[in-house]
């Protein structure tokens, strides 16, 4: 089975977030950041992919997006800020 991965957007740094998987990172932010996608980033300008995370197994993604949609917010920053503490936005080092 091919591989996926968890992703977390936001708008700003300390913004909205959102938790998000997927097969192929770089068309998917590219759909968030364009806006051809109608949903919730789209409704909130969510463009800034600010954390990832690469699975062998697209199971094993789907299971993590569903435990990080779980948590609290404050968890969800501390996931960012421990490997991105400025918030950039990284699209720029996946393309």
């Amino acid at each position: 089975m091919a591989g996926g991965y968890v992703y977390i957007l936001t708008n700003k740094p300390n913004g909205i977030l959102y938790v998000g998987v997927t097969n192929d990172l770089v068309r998917r932010i590219f759909e968030h950041r364009s806006k051809s996608v109608a949903g919730f980033t789209k409704r909130y300008g969510l463009d800034r992919l600010v954390h990832f995370e690469q699975f062998g197994d697209i199971r094993n993604a789907i299971q993590r997006e569903h435990n990080v949609k779980h948590w609290s917010r404050a968890w969800k920053v501390r996931l960012i800020v421990a490997n991105n503490p400025a918030w950039d936005d990284l699209y720029p080092t996946i393309t």
